[in-house]
């Protein structure tokens, strides 16, 4: 059926329409119904449900939630109920850890007014609290087209069709998207999102910012044996399993019901083609220091997700006619602290306040500068503006020497208000830093035991993802011959190993190889958006409530 023949989509209209239900989206629409309760207000969400693509470490710093709801801390309804009371930091070898003293940690870096939880069950409580202030919110959607007026400005977005075949054709369920229109509309999409890149590329809003980088961040929550357990500790460490020339490192929290979550984060610059962020994350839990808090335990989750890492420098122009960049979808991380919570909340709640001032004023569909102007003065911008330097730091030094030159770039900005470093650079994009397969060596996987270390497959099985099987593959391969020319014969076929779900696979067919996308098998971290290095697979929605369905992520 061509564009002609396709049924017209029906077509909502609201004050604002917002894209995604995670923390930025979610505070947005509470937000904006604060200001004014009679706005019309709709949050639509690809995950099945609110939450179920949610995953974070998580520490979460309150500032945010200090702001949108103040008495959050007697409400008996908010999952986050463990506050930090002992803070680590270690530096990993083989087989040691050193920890690193507090007092040597610059103040920004202190945990112990954060709470230890889940994002997604978070975002469950905040999905209510704006139900209930009225916000209309549609999961199981996925935004999969924007909407343009006749002078180029968004006009809102249209929903992905339900009930198309892998092969194109149309199911007898087939289903017409619709389309959700609106004066503003919010893009809270999260790292890399899809709609998000489109907008970036037409209205050129990274002409004047650094490259978006970004890492992979993958998660486990177990339930550990009670005497091992202690509730409130939070420990980080770089070093071991990963090299100096490769940036990362590893969280363990200690929380509610004796579970701990454990993850490993793995900056996507690295130059390794045979590296496998998923391996590495099972490795380090081998370690001396580590296996011990999981033997008696079990895995109850498992998850993975890009990472926005770029900060100040790479955050785009965040406006343009008709809408707004918030969030995780504009990068506003902040990577030391491993925290980007309290600044997607804080920005969402910014972009509402403006949002809010300029329908009150009967603007619409225009472009909302005021919002530009005031994030880097926020306490958003603040909080970016002492750490740029940390991350460039690292890549350009190594993790021994970069992490070193952060601390003191952090206590400089910290104390005097200035760095010795100026503003550094990020050079270039996470797709362009691989190396030719020739110039490394494989490195041996580590062997799944079943009961600290496990494989791909069942790992993804833990994440309860799920995909329509007769839909459109939604991991679009450019060019097939330059995948096996460039991606296999150059680089050795690193989308084998940096995914972490098993998607993909170089698979021998006679005297050849063929490129085989298990798709069922994504947990949308669009990592392979991020990594290929030609820049050649690009992540798209599928239908609508595919992909993982995090319970407590």
């Amino acid at each position: 059926m061509s564009t002609e023949e396709l049924p017209p989509r029906e077509s909502m209209e609201f004050d604002v329409v917002i894209v995604g239900a995670g923390p930025s989206g979610l505070s947005a629409a509470i937000r904006l119904k604060q200001l004014n309760p009679d706005l019309a207000i709709v949050v639509v969400e690809k995950g099945s449900e609110v939450g179920a693509h949610i995953l974070s470490g998580a520490v979460i710093d309150p500032a945010g939630l200090d702001k949108l709801v103040p008495d959050w801390r007697d409400d008996p309804d908010c999952p986050l109920k463990t506050q930090v009371k002992d803070d680590r930091f270690y530096w990993m070898t083989a087989g040691g850890a050193i920890r690193l003293p507090n007092f040597l940690m610059p103040p920004l870096m202190n945990n112990h007014h954060c709470y230890i939880g889940s994002l997604g069950m978070v975002c469950r409580w905040l999905g209510a609290k704006a139900e209930a202030l009225g916000v209309e919110i549609y999961p199981g959607f996925a935004a999969a087209e924007v909407i343009y007026g006749e002078n180029g400005e968004v006009r809102g977005i249209a929903t992905g069709d339900m009930g198309i075949a892998k092969d194109g054709s149309h199911k007898a369920s087939y289903t017409r998207g619709m389309e959700l229109l609106g004066k503003y509309t919010l893009f809270a999409e999260g790292a890399r999102g899809s709609l998000t890149k489109e907008l970036i590329a037409k209205y050129q809003l990274d002409k004047n910012s650094e490259p978006p980088k970004f890492g992979i961040g993958l998660k486990e929550v177990w339930q550990i044996d009670p005497a091992k357990h202690q509730k409130g500790l939070i420990q980080h460490s770089f070093g071991w399993p990963l090299g100096n020339s490769t940036g990362g490192g590893s969280f363990l929290y200690h929380y509610d019901d004796n579970r701990v979550a454990v993850g490993f984060v793995v900056h996507l610059n690295y130059d390794d083609p045979y590296l496998s962020p998923f391996d590495e994350f099972q490795r380090f839990k081998t370690h001396p220091s580590i296996r011990g808090v999981f033997e008696g335990g079990k895995r109850l989750a498992y998850g993975a997700r890009a990472i926005t890492e770029g900060g100040y420098q790479s955050v785009p122009r965040l406006t343009f006619p008709g809408g707004a960049l918030i969030g995780c979808a504009a990068g506003f991380v902040n990577v030391p602290r491993i925290k980007g919570v309290h600044n997607a909340m804080g920005t969402g709640m910014l972009a509402a306040e403006h949002v809010a001032a300029a329908l009150a004023a009967e603007r619409a569909n225009d472009e909302l500068v005021e919002y530009e102007n005031a994030w880097r003065d926020s306490a958003v911008g603040k909080d970016l503006f002492r750490v740029r330097n940390v991350k460039p730091l690292w890549s350009k030094f190594g993790t021994i020497i970069g992490v070193g030159l952060g601390g003191v770039d952090m206590w400089t900005n910290t104390l005097f208000g200035f760095s010795l470093f100026g503003t550094q650079s990020h050079a270039k994009p996470d797709r362009k830093t691989l190396d030719p397969a020739k110039t490394h060596q494989p490195k041996p996987a580590v062997k799944p035991d079943g009961k600290l270390t496990f494989d791909r497959l069942s790992s993804v099985f833990l994440s309860n993802t799920n995909h329509e099987e007769d839909q459109p593959v939604h991991l679009k391969v450019a060019d097939m011959a330059l995948q096996k020319s460039s991606e296999h014969d150059v680089f050795a076929g690193p989308s084998n190993r940096y995914c972490p779900a098993g998607v993909y696979e170089w698979v021998e067919d006679g005297s050849s190889v063929r490129y085989q996308i298990n798709a069922q098998n994504c947990v949308h971290c669009k990592t392979c958006d991020v990594k290929d290095p030609n820049g050649n697979i690009t992540w798209v929605p599928p239908e609508g409530g595919g992909g993982p369905n995090y319970e407590a992520m």
